[in-house]
Parts: structure tokens; sequence; C-alpha cells
């Protein structure tokens, strides 16, 4: 008799796939500051409300205990992309590379260790209390994952700055003024993208599973 592998749907490993990429982009993106209107938020809060809204519809379609389980795997690509960049910025420089490139390349992706640190603490943290708040608000709202995605996420994204910035920069620049616009940003950034994204993604994954098998 052949072992067969446990079964897993098409939406679960799509999310889960598409979630181990927006951990990895989320540092690479937040190398760049972007400016909306009177905001200014780093670019990396892009996908990683990508990531948040995914847990939430995670939470939503297959439980609580699956989408913990998408932050703890999510360890594995984020810190295999900094063990990797670290390795990468310290091979030689081939000296015919693009001057501009050369010398972007370790400010863009060079990073203190207690920004590394403060990275892994505050993804771990914020999107576990992200799942936490949607779950218990199950009862609350009901069905109404769109609503509970964003009050999620901007507890939780206000939990994230909290650790990311303190942990970054206690000691080395005045914090409150940076943490207060960030909390901001965040705050308003979840409640434009957030519902949105939840919507889509349930959609998607329920459209997935719903595709005959060939």
């Amino acid at each position: 008799m052949q072992n067969q592998s446990p079964a897993i749907s098409r939406s679960l490993l799509a999310l889960a796939l598409f979630y181990g990429g927006m951990v990895t982009l989320a540092g690479v993106l937040g190398a760049k500051q972007v400016a909306l209107g009177p905001l200014a938020v780093e670019a990396g809060i892009f996908p990683f409300l990508t990531l948040v809204a995914i847990s939430s519809a995670a939470t939503q379609l297959y439980g609580k205990a699956v989408a913990d389980r998408f932050v703890r795997f999510g360890f594995a690509p984020l810190v295999a992309a900094i063990i990797l960049t670290l390795f990468v910025l310290r091979l030689p420089t081939d000296p015919d590379m693009y001057e501009p490139a050369k010398a972007a390349f370790p400010i863009i992706l060079g990073q203190s260790w207690r920004m590394m640190a403060a990275g892994i603490l505050a993804y771990g943290t914020s999107v576990t209390l992200n799942i936490w708040i949607f779950d218990r608000l199950r009862g609350a709202e009901g069905r109404h994952a769109e609503f509970r995605g964003f009050v999620a996420a901007a507890l939780s994204q206000i939990v994230d700055t909290l650790i990311f910035i303190t942990v970054s920069f206690l000691g080395e620049r005045p914090i409150a003024g940076l943490m207060a616009g960030q909390m901001l940003s965040k705050v308003v950034l979840s409640a434009v993208l957030v519902p949105v994204i939840i919507n889509l993604v349930v959609r998607l994954a329920q459209w997935l599973d719903a595709q005959p098998s060939h």
C-alpha cells in the first residue's frame, strides 16, 4: 500500500506560499519611506498589512490554529532572508558592478542587529495578536470579517510600532514623534487596505477550492 500525503486544499497552499513571500518582501520594501499626503510611512507596511490580512482570512477560513501556524512557519523565510542578506553583503563586490547600485545595495539591505531583532520580534508578536483579536471578535461581530480585520489590524499595528521603534531606536534618537506618526499612518492604512484584502483573499480561496480537480 502506498503512503498518501495528507490532503491540503488549493487555497491553503496558495495562501501559505503568498504569506511567506510577503514576510520577506516587507523587510526589503521597508528601506523606502513614502509620503501619502500628510502621512509618512515605510513602504514595507504594504506587504506587512497584506500578510496581516491573509492571517485574518486564514483564521476566518480555516480557524485560529491554522493561522497561528502561518505565523510560526513565517519565521523560516524571514530568518533565512536575513541570513542570506548578511552572507551576500559580506561577499566581495564585482569591481565592474554598476556604480550607483554598488553604493546603494549595502545601504538599502544593510540593517543594524537591533533593527533585525526588532523586525523578528515585532512580526511574531503583532501578527499573533492580530489573529487572537480577530478570532475573539468572532462572537461579538459574527460574520463581519472585514470590520473585525480592521480592528485587529489597527490594534496589532500599534503594538508592532511600539516594539519595532523602541527596540530599533531607543537611546539613539527621539522616538515619541516617530512612533505617533507611524501609528497614525498604520491605523489609517489598516482601515483602507485590510478589509479590501480580506474580502479578496476569502473570495479567491473559495474560488480556488470550488475548481474541479484535474
